[in-house]
């Protein structure tokens, strides 16, 4: 049986609807990533799936439990890390975790806890002396502390650094590690395909592909662009005759090359052939954001397509 069950979920707000007839399951071990812009109605969904907002129509089981008939229990084996929290300013990490641990009846290891997550040098640190990434390490450390069977982080790393962000996705993976299930909430592209085994991306409230990431690149197919500045002249020509190459652009001084993954390869090689010198190599690969694009007509949040930078020249 999934560990989540979610069956044409329902939630208005007024006129707005904020949630169209989701469903989706969520297994054991796994992590699961929901997946959208800001406002699709991530943020909802998982709240509902808490038992924190009540649905207005569809049906929600979480291990097997209603969180809104349940809630009691629900929340003594779902650990949560909530979009927007805060503690008390004087309040210490230690003091936060042990007063945190006291309202469930399984208790984790405070030390053990502070050591994993990368905070034992601030046990006796103030909540408002703590860094952005330490409070987000705490907020994960909260959702923790009664030994959850299921894990829900909702916009982990918004307003983190690029070097936090990455600090927390290795935290996320330790999440999983210790045998917790976890469900991401995130809409930035790039962190959902590094962490996530299957993702559901939503779009205005409404389910529009559940996937693994690999199966979201899949539908959008599998071209790579590769950009070079050419130093010797170039005729267009000569590389859209490649079998491998699907298409050739040219900006001011750049040349773009689309077609399969071997397409470098080609390209590589005619500019040998050719004694064609080149500068400012780069692969863009396809992303979860090209994906949302297909699947959404828009952008969804901040993507990085995966470049391979080479300043090569050859003669």
């Amino acid at each position: 049986m999934p560990v989540i069950e979610v069956e044409h979920l329902h939630k208005r707000y007024g006129e707005k609807v904020a949630v169209d007839d989701v469903s989706f399951t969520v297994e054991q071990g796994e992590i699961f990533g929901v997946l959208g812009p800001n406002g699709a109605g991530k943020t909802t969904t998982v709240e509902c799936v808490q038992g924190l907002r009540r649905a207005d129509g569809g049906s929600v089981r979480v291990l097997g439990l209603d969180p809104i008939r349940d809630r009691t229990e629900v929340r003594q084996r779902v650990g949560a890390q909530l979009q927007e929290s805060q503690l008390p300013d004087k309040l210490r990490v230690r003091e936060a975790l042990d007063l945190y641990r006291s309202f469930y009846r399984q208790k984790a290891d405070i030390d053990e806890l502070l050591a994993d997550l990368g905070l034992a040098e601030q046990r006796n640190t103030a909540f408002h002396k703590l860094s952005g990434g330490q409070k987000q390490r705490l907020s994960v450390a909260l959702a923790l502390v009664g030994r959850p069977e299921v894990a829900i982080l909702d916009e982990l790393t918004t307003g983190l650094d690029p070097q936090g962000r990455r600090d927390t996705w290795d935290l996320v993976e330790r999440i999983r590690d210790r045998g917790v299930t976890v469900v991401l909430v995130t809409h930035f592209m790039e962190e959902a395909e590094r962490l996530c085994d299957r993702l559901a991306i939503i779009d205005a409230g409404r389910i529009v592909a559940i996937d693994t990431p690999s199966g979201m690149l899949a539908r959008v197919g599998t071209e790579h662009r590769v950009h070079f500045r050419p130093l010797d002249e170039l005729d267009d020509s000569l590389l859209a005759a490649l079998p491998d190459v699907t298409g050739v652009s040219r900006g001011v001084d750049e040349v773009t090359v689309t077609g399969p993954e071997q397409v470098l390869q080609s390209v590589l090689a005619a500019l040998a052939e050719h004694k064609v010198r080149y500068a400012a190599l780069r692969v863009e690969q396809p992303t979860l954001d090209d994906a949302f694009v297909s699947l959404t007509g828009r952008h969804g949040g901040r993507a990085a397509a995966t470049q391979t930078p080479t300043d090569k020249r050859s003669s």
